[in-house]
């Protein structure tokens, strides 16, 4: 082939469509929604359920079955009481549960604390049954038994 033709060719062949002869067809810049949209979204469907915001909420933590909870901190709380509706959005990170025993045992009433002896219980159970075995048992080797009738001064000497 000719180079000068080809040339020619190149130069004369339409690029972009609707835009005329040789400018470049440019892609289309998507835009991607912000959060921002779909904490507006939320709000409005709350304002429909008739919820007021509830203040002064530090943490908040939901107990699933498998012994993991769900652990909101310093989240958004919306409450409509007589609808018995509630609303918790935040950022929520999974953590076991022996990560969060020591803060929300003051937190806790009767009835709650019953229901998490028996998460536990079963917590362990499942923990034995993967093949972990009580190290409170080889512990025990390690010290002496105590001997009645001896005299501990009496050895020192």
């Amino acid at each position: 082939m000719d180079m000068e033709k080809l040339k020619r060719m190149q130069q004369s062949a339409r690029i972009g469509t609707c835009f005329g002869k040789g400018t470049p067809r440019r892609k289309v810049k998507k835009v991607h929604k912000s959060a921002g949209a779909d904490d507006k979204k939320l709000q409005t469907s709350l304002k429909k359920l008739n919820v007021q915001p509830i203040q002064a909420i530090e943490e908040v933590n939901m107990f699933k079955s498998d012994g993991n909870v769900i652990h909101f901190a310093a989240p958004k709380v919306h409450a409509a009481v007589p609808a018995n509706t509630f609303a918790i959005y935040g950022n929520g990170e999974d953590k076991e549960l022996t990560e969060l025993v020591p803060g929300i045992l003051n937190q806790l009433g009767p009835d709650s604390l019953a229901s998490l002896r028996k998460l536990a219980e079963s917590y362990q159970s499942m923990q034995k049954a993967e093949g972990g075995e009580d190290k409170r048992d080889e512990d025990d080797d390690d010290i002496p038994d105590l001997v009645a009738g001896e005299n501990f001064e009496d050895k020192v000497e």
